[in-house]
């Protein structure tokens, strides 16, 4: 089955702000690999915040929560790795 992806207001706004090209490779990114399944292209978070998942797509990062109950990949935050574990 596949997956469905989602994002929340921050992480759309965050989609916008790095330009067309990079926001095009993510999405090509999450409809290509994360879509058909989540955990084989991730890595799951360590310590407090590990109901996360990270993918990691040329420079930028994208947080996500899998809600495996909906079939949903909900992406939480993209950006740069100097950013995105803050």
């Amino acid at each position: 089955m596949a997956w469905m992806i989602e994002f929340t207001a921050d992480a759309a706004k965050q989609l916008e702000k790095i330009g067309k090209e990079n926001a095009r490779g993510i999405r090509t990114f999450l409809r290509e690999r994360v879509m058909q399944d989540p955990r084989q292209h991730g890595k799951m978070l360590k310590g407090s915040q590990r109901e996360f998942w990270r993918y990691r797509v040329g420079d930028f990062r994208i947080l996500a929560h899998i809600e495996e109950n909906r079939f949903v990949v909900l992406v939480v935050k993209l950006g740069h790795p100097k950013e995105i574990y803050r």
